[in-house]
């Protein structure tokens, strides 16, 4: 596997680990019991921190990323293990 295939894989991953992280830890106004500003959405979050979601991202896509890689090497899951209902499952 190409390097540049890699990279491209870890965006993608990165991304999709980035949206699924979202909603964790964040917390609204009136949870944390501060004011909000006029016309605001109730479940506007009043602790958004998006460094600490492209870190965590980081992170758990890097795991993502390097077990994809090594399954690709070992080949511990091939395509013919994901064939359920057709010709040739058992």
């Amino acid at each position: 596997m190409q390097w540049t295939s890699i990279v491209a894989i870890y965006a993608l991953v990165w991304v999709v680990c980035a949206f699924v992280l979202l909603p964790f830890g964040v917390r609204t106004h009136d949870e944390m019991g501060i004011e909000k500003v006029p016309g605001q959405a109730d479940s506007a979050p009043a602790n958004f921190r998006p460094g600490l979601i492209a870190i965590r991202a980081a992170g758990l896509a890097a795991i993502f990323t390097a077990l994809f890689v090594l399954n690709y090497i070992n080949g511990w899951i091939v395509p013919e293990d994901l064939i359920f209902f057709g010709p040739g499952a058992d």
